[in-house]
């Protein structure tokens, strides 16, 4: 079969021949039907050789959905055929955490050598994967592949970034979204699914806010050296409840620290390389809680999912082979993907 590898730290991935490989007892072989590209693939890849921390080749890709091929001895759970959608932060399965459906949150995974598809195993940029357990499939129940793959990530994490802010986000509270990339358009989405907030978006570039304003933001504002003052000018002078920062960035970072209003929370979700000074004589006003949120629960999917079958959210995708992936990321990179790069692999 055909799979997207990273095969030396510095290069570029390519499109390999590979075994299509099968699953043992208790997994799950999936034929891939539709893969989203990610951010933080680029991050892996930008990481230099004696800080990366995986074995290499590797087939790279963590947003995935597809129909279950074939099952392992034991498995009773799914059945051939089945659509479903791959659950990507895999945990031990027996500790109080993933007992919760709190995956991502396991303390144990990463000692027990657990690590999720495209980050550490074998990813779904592949015509073919093995899915370790049942457990992390959540059927896709009518949903279409192409809609769905991005959820898994981009929909999941800023999913669960917005409900840890939900006492926050009342009537007449303000949310900032600060890059309207592969999650903040769907993060827009989902506040305005979830909240009664006024949805302010940043963004460098004008057809990413074009994006924004269309998948409903109420304001949208040039991310530079006078967004936080602008944010302040349309709060009153108060700032934002809650802002949302997935870019990271050292320059995003300060904006959003000068426009979180008092008790306010500033989440950051995006893998720049920036730091957030927090404590007294930080520059935050007081009483406000940074969070760092890691992709979301598995209940958490289902309710993304869930959220997209009735309408309330959808992902803005620029479709691909997976011939095509190496240049779909060379595109990502250069911020040329609006909304998010999907690899179809039987396409």
């Amino acid at each position: 079969m055909k799979a997207v590898q990273y095969l030396r730290v510095g290069h570029a991935p390519e499109v390999v021949e590979v075994p299509v490989p099968e699953p043992g007892p208790g997994e799950v072989l999936l034929k891939v039907t539709a893969a989203g590209l990610c951010h933080s693939d680029l991050a892996v890849m930008g990481w230099p050789e004696e800080q990366f921390p995986y074995a290499l080749p590797m087939t790279l890709g963590h947003e995935g959905v597809g129909t279950v091929a074939a099952v392992g001895a034991g498995v009773t759970a799914v059945a051939e055929g089945e659509a479903v959608a791959v659950y990507g932060p895999w945990g031990c399965g027996r500790c109080h955490k993933c007992a919760e459906g709190k995956e991502n949150c396991c303390p144990h995974a990463a000692g027990l050598g657990i690590m999720p598809p495209g980050l550490g195993r074998p990813g779904v940029l592949a015509e073919y994967v093995v899915v370790d357990s049942p457990r992390h499939l959540v059927p896709l129940n009518g949903l279409d592949p192409v809609q769905a793959a991005p959820l898994t990530d981009a929909g999941l994490t800023p999913y669960h970034a917005i409900r840890r802010s939900l006492p926050k986000l009342l009537p007449g509270s303000t949310a900032v979204v600060i890059g309207v990339g592969g999650l903040g358009h769907l993060a827009v989405q989902l506040l305005r699914a979830l909240t009664p907030a006024r949805v302010v978006a940043l963004d460098v570039g004008k057809e990413k806010l074009d994006l924004a304003r269309e998948v409903g933001a109420h304001e949208t504002l040039l991310s530079d050296g006078e967004a936080a003052a602008r944010i302040r000018e349309l709060t009153d002078g108060t700032g934002a409840e809650v802002v949302l920062d997935f870019v990271g960035a050292e320059a995003t970072l300060a904006v959003a620290a000068a426009s979180v209003a008092v008790e306010g929370d500033v989440t950051v979700v995006g893998l720049g390389g920036g730091t957030l000074a927090v404590g007294f004589g930080g520059g935050l006003p007081f009483e406000v809680s940074a969070s760092f949120p890691y992709w979301g629960t598995r209940t958490e999917l289902m309710e993304v999912l869930g959220l997209a079958r009735q309408g309330l959210v959808s992902s803005h995708v620029e479709t691909f082979t997976l011939e095509q992936a190496p240049e779909a990321y060379e595109r990502l990179h250069a911020g040329e993907i609006n909304g998010r790069a999907v690899v179809l692999p039987q396409a």
